[in-house]
């Protein structure tokens, strides 16, 4: 029956249970599955199936959110694609790697998108059931009780999701409504409609979608993918009514919620509250941090990189002088030029008043090792360990919120590639031939990029956790896990300010003093050196609280640090 304004209502019969369903539009066949579909058992061009959440047996009353209700800000964050974190690849068999997590020390599980999408294999950023978990990964259910499997270990839950765009396969969207908009254009093509006719439905359903998460699956915070492809030009910003939303319902819940935007915007308006004219998110990515030690272990300057390997005759005239302006600064175009993109980027920091917190450093991502051509993570560009100990060393101990990329903590030898499995013949021709032909324009042979297709890419990039017993990979995963307790223990639990970093580096000789006075913590000093042997200036250093190389270092007693090829974290004299 309708029940006005463009609604219909079916009234089911009492203990109907999961049952199958499906609509049919103006007699149109075939029958198309719920926009609002809570499970799509097998596909998501078939039947929907209802299910009931509140009937999941929770085991998680007591919890009263991610660290006993201080949120997500400053939490250690761990990125995972539940399809190849294990080799089986569902919900079930990642609860049985929890443990490992809370060992390393880690807040927050951060889920790569699980909203069904139209293959068991993908990244599930070609989703189109914006209300329904993948079956594939094991369903609703299973997902219900992987969020239930971390509260009981102290680990919060963010769910990565995706409002910018859907998939290209299974996305009926449109036949319902006016749900995309060719007032604006993405990458994808025509944008979804948040501010033409009709878009104050299709915000309230992503708005609703959003606090299915958080209530139904007591999911602590969501990762919103690409934020900047948000076209609105509506006098509220969508951004801005679900941050509001959100802390509505945080309020009715009692405990809190968080927003993590990735924007590539590079303006801390992202993380203003709503009432002073912001987006009134919790935090966001911050790509700079990862670039700049990227650009600073490798030396690659490519593309994106470009600017991050200095610009000669500035404050920035080498890759570590860059560096050192992102960890003290937030960003490194912040109002400058950026060349890769032919225009002025970004905006200033306040660096006295923004709580660091609110800016995501991490080393690697999903996106920053699955969009190279073969996948290749830090472990395998460097040619030392002990850079890749000096990256994790200075993110995680920098004033913003750290995030590492699953196996990332014991330098996993595995590479993670782009993987997909569409049916359908011109997608997955498209897909491929697409990116041969973008790797294809900076060298590489079409044969030496992995087939997106071809199951032995998504195998490949599965984790081997036999690696964690392997000496070598052992001995990253200590640092890493001494490096998260250390961040608690100096750092301490309230807000920090880049204001109170300070970076010293020398280009030539390699070396990079980061010394950090928190607020609420210890001073301390995070010294690296990249190359060679080098004497650092540390003047009011102690004897060091970790080293990556014990065996080969010392330090004198007037402050001269020897270092060759290693980091160490030392405690400074209060100020």
């Amino acid at each position: 029956m309708t029940a006005g304004d463009g609604w219909w209502r079916f009234a089911l019969p009492e203990g109907a249970g999961e049952i199958d369903y499906a609509f049919v539009l103006d007699g149109d066949e075939p029958a198309l599955p719920d926009p609002r579909s809570a499970w799509q058992p097998g596909t998501v061009h078939g039947p929907s199936r209802l299910v009931d959440t509140a009937a999941f047996p929770w085991t998680d009353e007591a919890w009263r959110g991610v660290r006993d209700g201080a949120g997500g800000l400053g939490a250690v964050f761990y990125e995972l694609h539940v399809g190849t974190f294990t080799p089986e690849g569902t919900f079930d068999a990642a609860v049985q790697r929890l443990d490992h997590l809370v060992a390393l020390g880690v807040d927050v599980v951060e889920v790569m998108p699980v909203a069904a999408f139209p293959t068991d294999r993908g990244w599930g950023y070609d989703g189109v059931g914006l209300y329904a978990v993948h079956d594939a990964y094991g369903g609703p259910h299973a997902f219900a009780r992987f969020v239930d499997a971390c509260h009981a270990r102290g680990l919060g839950v963010c769910l990565d999701v995706v409002h910018n765009h859907l998939g290209a396969s299974g996305n009926y969207l449109s036949r319902f409504g006016p749900y995309f908009t060719e007032g604006h254009h993405t990458p994808w093509g025509a944008a979804v409609n948040l501010d033409d006719d009709g878009s104050a439905q299709v915000r309230r359903f992503l708005v609703e979608s959003t606090l299915r998460w958080l209530r139904d699956f007591h999911v602590d915070a969501l990762r919103l993918d690409a934020v900047h492809e948000l076209k609105d030009d509506s006098p509220r910003h969508y951004l801005a009514e679900l941050s509001d939303a959100v802390a509505a319902l945080s309020t009715e819940l009692g405990r809190p919620l968080d927003l993590v935007a990735e924007s590539d915007l590079n303006d801390t308006v992202m993380v203003m509250p709503t009432a002073e004219g912001g987006r009134g998110m919790t935090a966001q990515w911050d790509d700079d941090v990862h670039h700049a030690l990227h650009v600073a272990l490798t030396g690659e300057v490519q593309g994106y990189y470009t600017d991050f390997g200095g610009t000669p005759g500035t404050d920035e005239e080498g890759p570590l002088a860059v560096l050192a302006k992102v960890l003290t600064r937030g960003f490194l175009h912040d109002g400058t030029r950026s060349s890769f993109r032919d225009r002025d980027w970004g905006a200033l920091v306040d660096r006295e008043r923004l709580d660091a917190r609110r800016l995501l450093g991490y080393l690697q991502t999903h996106d920053q090792v699955g969009n190279r051509a073969t996948g290749e993570r830090i472990s395998a560009l460097v040619e030392d360990p002990a850079l890749q100990a000096a990256g994790a060393a200075l993110y995680l101990l920098a004033p913003t919120t750290p995030m590492l990329f699953m196996g990332e903590e014991w330098a996993a030898s595995t590479p993670w590639q782009f993987f997909t499995s569409f049916a359908e013949d011109w997608l997955a021709d498209a897909v491929r031939d697409g990116r041969r032909a973008e790797f294809g324009s900076h060298g590489w042979s079409a044969d030496a990029v992995p087939d997106p297709q071809d199951p032995a890419t998504r195998d490949r990039s599965v984790l081997d956790w036999a690696e964690v017993e392997r000496p070598d990979h052992a001995r990253m995963l200590r640092w890493y896990t001494d490096l998260t307790a250390l961040r608690r223990r100096l750092l301490g639990p309230g807000p920090t300010r880049l204001a109170d970093v300070e970076v010293e580096v020398d280009e030539e000789r390699r070396w990079v003093v980061l010394r950090h006075r928190p607020s609420g913590g210890e001073p301390y000093a995070v010294v690296a050196t990249l190359a060679g042997a080098a004497e650092v200036p540390l003047v009011g250093a102690g004897a060091p609280h970790l080293e990556w190389e014990p065996e080969s270092t010392s330090v004198s007693g007037v402050g001269v640090v020897h270092r060759c090829r290693s980091v160490s974290v030392h405690p400074l004299t209060p100020a």
